[in-house]
């Protein structure tokens, strides 16, 4: 059985994967400070639901980041 060939595209993919983990913490971060700074402007009586919506995004952000590393 020969083996078979090595291809470039899976070397360039490779190195490109850990950019797009830098891109999605990048994306995290910045939706965590937006969302705490619109959280601080509004006030202790929007609190409970916006803290629902902020966690729903980060688990959806983390399902989405590991069916994408999965794949």
């Amino acid at each position: 059985m020969a083996t078979p060939p090595t291809l470039a595209a899976d070397a360039v993919l490779g190195l490109l994967v850990p950019v797009w983990q830098w891109a999605i913490g990048l994306l995290v971060l910045v939706t965590v400070v937006l969302s705490a700074r619109k959280l601080l402007m509004r006030g202790p009586t929007r609190m409970g639901g916006a803290l629902l919506l902020a966690g729903a995004a980060v688990v959806a952000l983390t399902a989405l980041s590991y069916l994408m590393e999965s794949l």
